[in-house]
């Protein structure tokens, strides 16, 4: 038997131990048994997605074996499957708040549920279920397609103010509808966007009298700001124009009604001071 020096056995122990230690062992990476898997769809102007991880069938009888039925599960492996909306939705049925949700299922042979729950830690893997932050329950559909070997969500039929949530695996299908009031939604964002609209010409006005001392346009862009909304603040800077110019009388009466709208404003009336000090002073000119 060959002996080595008790030094150059530890040499190579230490040797052995650097290279299991090595950041490429670190680094190596392998297929997951269940990876991970995003899905998102907009439906209308609302954002819905889904994380989940994604096992096989692997040869295994899935559903009423190694998904039990009856019994609440997380639908997916690893950590809970989360869906997110946007905007407010109609998830089967019931409204939901916009935000993110764990999904469970209860799978059953006549039907199955499917639950939005608030807690997105929640593990069902002993088979427990504890419905406190349930926030809705809802039926789904069923039906058998061809074999489906890892699981996969996907949305179908897709229209404008609806989609579909499907859930395939092994020789499955499960639906649930998510219906979005999608013609509300972009009313109100045309209404947001067009009370909003008096803004950009607002600051485009300032910054010609300010700072190129194009007088004509910067008028040019305050009015068409004021004949989108009045309000105090175009109505201060068509004020600062007129003063520029030279036409005290005329920013007078701009000021006067900048300091009548800002005072209903505040505390958003953030030039307050320099209305107020243009009201006493502008008269001396």
């Amino acid at each position: 038997m060959l002996h080595l020096p008790s030094f150059r056995r530890l040499s190579l122990t230490l040797a052995t131990s650097a290279l299991l230690a090595a950041p490429a062992f670190a680094d190596l990476e392998l297929p997951a048994p269940s990876p991970a898997a995003k899905v998102a769809q907009r439906v209308g102007i609302t954002d819905v997605s889904l994380e989940y991880s994604s096992p096989a069938v692997d040869g295994r009888k899935i559903f009423g074996t190694l998904v039990p039925w009856d019994k609440a599960w997380r639908t997916g492996a690893n950590s809970p499957t989360k869906i997110t909306f946007s905007r407010e939705v109609n998830f089967g049925g019931k409204d939901v708040a916009a935000g993110t949700y764990a999904i469970v299922t209860i799978p059953g042979e006549k039907g199955w549920s499917i639950i939005l729950n608030k807690d997105l830690t929640i593990n069902t893997a002993d088979h427990t279920y504890d419905p406190k932050d349930e926030l809705v329950r809802v039926r789904a559909t069923t039906s058998a397609i061809p074999l489906r070997e890892r699981m996969l969500f996907v949305f179908g039929n897709t229209k404008d103010d609806e989609t579909s949530l499907d859930l395939e695996w092994e020789k499955l299908k499960v639906s649930v509808s998510i219906k979005v009031a999608t013609g509300t939604h972009v009313a109100a964002s045309i209404k947001t966007t067009l009370d909003a609209a008096w803004r950009p010409y607002a600051y485009t006005a300032r910054y010609l009298a300010e700072k190129k001392q194009d007088y004509a346009a910067a008028t040019d862009a305050i009015d068409k700001s004021l004949a989108l909304r009045a309000m105090w603040f175009n109505n201060w800077i068509k004020a600062d124009i007129l003063h520029r110019q030279g036409k005290h009388e005329d920013a007078l009466k701009f000021a006067a009604i900048a300091k009548e709208l800002g005072d209903k404003d505040l505390p958003g009336f953030f030039y307050k001071d320099q209305v107020e000090k243009a009201l006493k002073e502008w008269p001396k000119k």
